[in-house]
């Protein structure tokens, strides 16, 4: 993690302990604990007609618990298929370093590591994609922010394999979310975040917070803003779509629930009301 994104980070922790409720427009309350020791998901299958599956967003803040092990990977988060995105910390890619971020799909044929290393378990990350696959313009397809600002891999050789860098960009009938690979707002699709659905054995440890799909629309700048120099979330006031869903882990019974009016709701699976923590994006333990 460079200079500049370790200043991000602890101008957003002192913000924090010298009156929170000041400098944040929006408060995030809660997240939830995932523990790899206990196996613990959070799972949907999804039902019904997306209003735009080739179009939307997904946003979450996590912050790292365990290091992984040198053979592990550690999904933060997944869809299904046998090529299945995924976003997780692993020590299999160009880097060689398990502290950095790695998304796949489609298999090895296209992945894209972060240069960037999370080493700080103590600061909380926001983690977006943007994706809109019918777009004209190809660099705009696929895109990628970390605490706000836009990560190029997808211009770059940072990809394995023959034609990562082009994967992520086709449209038409061959496009990313043609299939249930991309299954975070697909009809029939499986979502995983704490493991990936494709890698059932990869579980993160660490937390998670405010999580916000929106099928159909969405900009990175729906759901977080900068301040001072550093970047926040935002509330998210417009439409989720069919298959949106956010998740605030308000309730600490009920894990999985969808706070978008959706219904959307997840299962928590090896969860508890114990997983339920007060350490937030916006308010530390």
């Amino acid at each position: 993690m460079g200079v500049f994104q370790n200043n991000l980070l602890a101008g957003a922790a002192a913000a924090a302990t010298a009156g929170g409720g000041a400098f944040y427009s929006h408060q995030i309350e809660q997240s939830v604990r995932i523990d790899d020791g206990s196996s613990s998901y959070l799972s949907r299958t999804h039902s019904g007609t997306a209003t735009n599956e080739d179009v939307g967003l997904i946003s979450f803040w996590f912050k790292r618990g365990n290091n992984i092990g040198s053979t592990t990977n550690e999904a933060i988060a997944g869809g299904d298929g046998s090529g299945g995105l995924r976003i997780e910390f692993n020590t299999n890619n160009p880097t060689g370093f398990s502290d950095a971020v790695t998304m796949t799909i489609n298999g090895a044929s296209a992945a894209h590591t972060t240069s960037r290393r999370f080493r700080d378990h103590n600061g909380w990350t926001n983690f977006i994609i943007e994706y809109n696959s019918d777009d004209s313009t190809s660099a705009d397809r696929f895109k990628w922010y970390i605490n706000g600002l836009i990560y190029p891999p997808f211009t770059s050789g940072s990809g394995t394999g023959t034609g990562a860098t082009d994967f992520w960009r086709q449209n038409g009938t061959t496009n990313i979310t043609s299939g249930l690979d991309f299954a975070f707002t697909k009809n029939g699709g499986t979502t995983n975040f704490g493991r990936s659905p494709a890698n059932s054995g990869s579980y993160y440890d660490g937390y998670i917070a405010e999580i916000v799909v929106i099928d159909g629309s969405g900009s990175y700048t729906d759901v977080g803003e900068f301040k001072n120099g550093v970047w926040i979330p935002k509330e998210y006031t417009g439409s989720f779509g069919n298959n949106g869903y956010h998740l605030k882990f308000e309730n600490a019974s009920d894990l999985g629930n969808d706070s978008s009016g959706n219904n959307n709701d997840f299962t928590a699976n090896n969860m508890g009301a114990d997983h339920q923590v007060l350490d937030s994006p916006t308010f530390g333990s």
